[in-house]
C-alpha cells in the first residue's frame, strides 16, 4: 500500500513535544494510509473481494490461525458477494487473472484454482451461507429464472430476512450452468451443492413453471414487491442458409440441452460446428467424446475466438480441428439429411461496430466439409414469451444502473435477459438488483460511493517480491478425458499449492506487514503495533519526509 503524504505548514520539530531535539525540523509532508483498488477487484463483474480472501489464506500462520480457520474465513469473504466459488472456480474465464499486477513481475496469480479451493472446502466442510439480518420482512419477492443471475439475486435478498420464491422453466434449478455447460466442466454435484446452500436460507423453488404460461407477469407484481427476472439465452440463433432445416442440424444450445437431459444423439461420424464462442467449443468436445471427427468452422481467426482460452487450448490438444476463416454458405443435401456444407474461405477486412475486422469472402475460394451432423452455435438468445412488456423495441430488456426496468415498475432484471455474458456478470447484477430491491422497500436512498483509485504495476516495487512461477493448471491427458461425458478434465490444486499460490498475491494496494516502512525508517516514525494484523501508525512528530519530500512507491 501507498504511503501518501500531503502538505502540512513546516514548524521546528520539537516544538509541542515535550524532550524532542529542536535542531531538526518536521516535515510539510505528513504520511497517511492511502488504501487502492487492486485491479483483479476491479474488473471483477461479481465484485469479489479478491485481495482479502486470498491474503486471509497467505498470512494465516503468521496470524496463528489453523489452516481450517483461514479457509472457512475465506469462504465467508468470497460469499459475501457471490454463493458460487466452486461453480466459478470451474467455469469463470477469471479476468481477475488478466488483469493481476503479477503478471508484469512472473505470472499472474493463479486466483481461479483459489477460489475453487476455497468453494470447494465449502462444499466439504458443509458450510452454511451467513444472514445479514435476523429480521423477517414481509415482502416477498419473485425471481423469475434459476440461473445464476436469479439464485445470486435470491441469495442476497433471503441472507436480508426476504421470502423469496424462485421461478424455473425447466424440471431442475441451475439455468444455462446445468443445461449449457458440460459435466467435465461443472460436474453436476458441485452445482447442486452450491445451489442447495441457498435453498437451506429458505428461498423456495418452483420447477416446471413457466411465466406466461403457467403464470402470468402480471400476476407477480400482483403478489409480490418486486419481481427479478433472470432467464437465460435458451434459443440458438439459425445460420441462415438455405437447407439448414434438415433433420440433422441442431443448434448448440438444443444440442447441449438434449444431452444434459440424458437423451441419446446419434451425430454420426463427421460433426461440423459453427461458431467460436464457449458453446460451439462445448458442442464440439461432447461431440468428440461420442466417438465423431469434429470440425469447427469459424469465420475469423483464433485471436478473435471469444471463447475461453484454456477450452480452445483443450479443444485441440482432443484432436478437434479448427478450420479458422471460412464460413458456410449451403448444405449437399440427400433426402431430408445434409451429407456436406459447402464453405467458402474469409479475409478480415474493416473494423465492425464490436471493432473486430469484418470477414469479408473470398471470391473463388469453395470448398466443402463431409457432414453427418451439423451444429450451429453462432449466437444465442432468451425465449422471452410471456415477458413481452418489458421488452423496447427490437432491444432486450433494458435497464438502469441498478438492474431496474426502464418499462415496468418494480420490474428489475440481470443476466442473459439484459444482454449475454459471462456467469460472473450475472451473479454481480443479481446482488446489484438484491441490494436496490432492499433500498426500495426500505425507503432508503443508495448510498454515495466511495472509488479508490486502482494500484497499477508501474506503482508497485515489484522487485521487493521474490520471484516465483504460478502453480500450473493440472489436466487430464487428452486420451483420458475424451472416454466420457463425466470425467471432470481440470485437476484442482492440493490444499497446500494452494496455499503457496495465495502467497504470491502482493496485496495491491493494502498493508501486507512486510514490516520494510518500520525496517527503513531511520527517524522510528512508524508505529509497529504488538498485535500482528493490526495496521501500522506514524510518529508524525518524528516524520522528516524521507528527506525527499517524495512519497516512496508502494511494496
Amino acid at each position: 500500500m501507498a504511503v501518501k503524504k500531503t502538505k502540512k505548514k513546516k514548524k521546528k520539530f520539537g516544538s509541542g513535544f515535550s524532550g524532542a531535539s529542536k535542531s531538526r525540523e518536521q516535515s510539510p509532508l505528513r504520511p497517511k494510509h492511502a488504501e487502492k483498488e487492486p485491479p483483479c477487484r476491479h474488473v471483477c463483474p461479481s465484485g469479489n473481494r479478491i485481495r482479502e480472501f486470498v491474503t486471509t489464506i497467505a498470512q494465516a500462520e503468521r496470524l496463528g490461525k489453523s489452516i481450517d480457520q483461514a479457509f472457512e474465513e475465506a469462504w465467508e469473504i468470497y460469499t459475501d458477494t457471490s454463493p458460487f466459488p466452486s461453480v466459478c472456480g470451474r467455469v469463470c474465464p477469471h479476468p481477475c487473472q488478466s488483469e493481476c499486477n503479477r503478471k508484469d513481475h512472473d505470472g499472474s496469480v493463479n486466483i481461479n484454482q483459489i477460489e475453487r479451493g476455497i468453494g470447494d472446502f465449502g462444499l466439504e466442510k458443509s458450510l452454511k451461507l451467513k444472514t445479514l439480518s435476523d429480521e423477517k420482512r414481509e415482502e416477498k419477492i419473485a425471481v423469475v429464472g434459476g440461473g445464476p443471475g436469479g439464485f445470486s439475486c435470491a441469495y442476497q435478498l433471503a441472507r436480508r430476512g426476504y421470502g423469496v420464491t424462485v421461478f424455473e422453466a425447466a424440471d431442475k434449478p441451475g439455468g444455462m450452468l446445468r443445461w449449457g455447460i458440460p459435466r467435465y466442466r461443472l460436474p453436476a454435484d458441485i452445482l447442486d451443492g452450491e445451489i442447495q446452500k441457498i435453498l437451506d436460507l429458505g428461498v423456495e423453488l418452483k420447477c416446471d413453471t413457466r411465466i406466461g404460461t403457467d403464470i402470468s407477469l402480471d400476476d407477480l407484481g400482483t403478489q409480490f414487491g418486486a419481481v427479478f427476472v433472470s432467464i437465460g439465452a435458451e434459443k440458438g440463433l439459425k445460420l441462415r442458409v438455405e437447407g439448414e432445416e434438415a433433420e440433422n442440424v441442431l443448434s448448440g444450445v438444443e444440442f447441449l440441452n438434449r444431452i444434459h437431459h440424458g437423451e441419446t444423439i446419434d451425430v454420426g461420424n463427421d460433426v461440423v460446428v459453427v461458431g467460436g464462442g464457449d458453446t460451439a467449443i462445448d458442442a464440439a468436445r461432447i461431440c468428440k467424446r461420442l466417438g465423431a471427427n469434429v470440425t469447427i468452422l469459424y469465420r475469423r481467426t483464433v485471436k478473435e475466438m471469444p471463447a475461453i482460452d484454456e477450452e480452445i487450448e483443450e479443444t485441440q490438444e482432443e484432436g478437434i480441428n479448427l478450420e479458422y476463416l471460412a464460413a458456410p454458405i449451403g448444405f449437399n443435401t440427400e433426402g431430408n439429411r445434409i451429407t456436406s456444407m459447402k464453405c467458402i474461405r474469409m479475409e478480415l477486412g474493416e473494423p465492425d461496430d464490436s471493432g473486430r475486422r469484418r470477414p469479408v469472402p473470398i471470391e473463388g475460394s469453395e470448398f466443402e466439409i463431409p457432414a453427418s451432423t451439423v451444429i450451429p452455435a453462432i449466437s444465442q438468445q432468451p425465449n422471452f414469451t410471456g415477458l413481452e412488456s418489458l421488452i423496447e423495441g427490437r432491444d432486450w430488456i433494458k435497464v438502469d444502473e441498478d438492474g431496474k426496468s426502464t418499462k415496468v415498475e418494480g420490474v428489475y432484471a440481470g443476466g442473459d435477459a439484459v444482454s449475454l455474458s459471462l456467469v460472473t456478470t450475472a451473479i454481480g447484477q443479481g446482488r446489484r438488483a438484491a441490494e436496490a430491491i432492499d433500498r426500495q422497500l426500505r425507503g432508503e436512498g443508495k448510498p454515495e460511493g466511495h472509488e479508490l483509485p486502482v494500484i497499477r504495476s508501474d506503482r508497485l516495487r515489484l522487485d521487493h517480491h521474490e520471484k516465483s512461477d504460478p502453480a500450473p493448471a493440472a489436466k487430464l491427458a487428452p486420451e483420458e478425458r475424451i472416454k466420457d461425458l463425466e470425467t471432470e478434465v481440470a485437476v484442482p490444486l492440493s490444499q497446500e499449492q494452494v496455499i503457496k499460490e495465495t502467497q504470491r498475491c502482493m496485496s495491491c494496494g493494502y498493508c501486507s506487514d512486510c514490516e520494510k516502512c518500520w525496517l527503513f525508517c531511520q527517524d522510528q516514525a512508524i508505529n509497529k503495533p504488538m498485535e500482528k494484523g493490526v495496521i501500522y501508525s506514524f510518529k508524525l512528530e518524528n516524520c522528516t519526509g524521507c528527506s525527499a519530500g517524495t512519497p516512496p512507491a508502494a511494496v
